[in-house]
């Protein structure tokens, strides 16, 4: 199902597939601090060694990224249905700290409130994600949307997929069902449509991480905190700077799919 790759050698198809993970894993894990480079990330992964002079938990980091993306793609090739289950199974990757603390569940929903802080028409504000009572609720609601939109995919429709990856990251990090890692997952199951259409992942670059954020900000905040029994996307026309921002990110990968096409059509 992974169609991006059709018509590419072996060779071609192994190597784009490098690519995207260390892109992937580099971007998303930097977003959250993470100090290995693209370079080190990918000697990381390929060589399976460590960076002299970086934390080792940056370089379980990536690694964990890395094998949640290989989840992904087999969830997609042996077309297991996306639930609870495999959520969490996505959760214990990234989170690669066994924190033996009851208020910090790996692979289970938080048990405390989480928040964050952010500069909204040039005033700092906390906002509130989903109380924990209410994120079982909630979560299923989110399921449903999953559901929803699989069974309306379409081939190669990017505009279809492109709203498909809004609509999933935003109810996901508005929910922020996690104590930890909640970023990173909602960059990596939002995805699985975009995959399941047959198109390469939407990465968010690096270097975009205040666009990124601040774009995500200026839509939570317009719809506030959601709790039991609410939409999880109210106001969707407040989505349209994030739409625009995963739009525009988009086209790295989709310019990394056409220069490897390049290469297959010279040979």
């Amino acid at each position: 199902m992974l169609n991006f790759l059709h018509g590419l050698d072996n060779d071609l198809r192994k190597a784009l597939l490098i690519q995207l993970r260390n892109l992937w894993t580099h971007t998303s894990t930097a977003i959250e601090g993470n100090t290995l480079t693209l370079g080190e990330t990918a000697f990381v992964l390929e060589e399976g060694l460590t960076i002299s002079g970086k934390p080792l938990k940056d370089h379980e980091e990536v690694v964990g990224h890395a094998r949640a993306i290989d989840l992904v793609y087999d969830l997609i090739q042996n077309e297991t249905a996306f639930t609870k289950k495999e959520l969490f199974s996505l959760h214990k990757a990234v989170q690669t700290k066994e924190i033996v603390d009851v208020y910090k569940p790996i692979g289970g929903w938080k048990k405390e409130p989480n928040s964050t802080v952010a500069v909204v028409d040039d005033k700092q504000v906390v906002f509130e994600y989903a109380p924990p009572d209410d994120v079982s609720f909630l979560m299923e609601s989110w399921f449903d949307l999953y559901r929803e939109i699989d069974q309306s995919l379409k081939s190669n429709d990017r505009k279809q997929a492109l709203m498909a990856y809004v609509q999933l990251h935003v109810a996901f990090v508005r929910i922020h069902p996690f104590f930890d890692g909640n970023g990173r997952l909602a960059r990596l199951i939002a995805n699985i449509p975009v995959l399941k259409s047959g198109l390469p992942p939407i990465i968010i670059p690096r270097q975009q991480r205040k666009q990124y954020i601040d774009a995500l900000s200026a839509y939570h905040f317009s719809a506030g905190q959601i709790k039991t029994g609410e939409s999880l996307l109210p106001n969707q026309y407040a989505l349209k700077l994030f739409i625009i921002f995963c739009e525009q990110a988009w086209r790295e990968t989709l310019a990394l799919v056409e220069e490897i096409r390049q290469t297959q059509r010279s040979r």
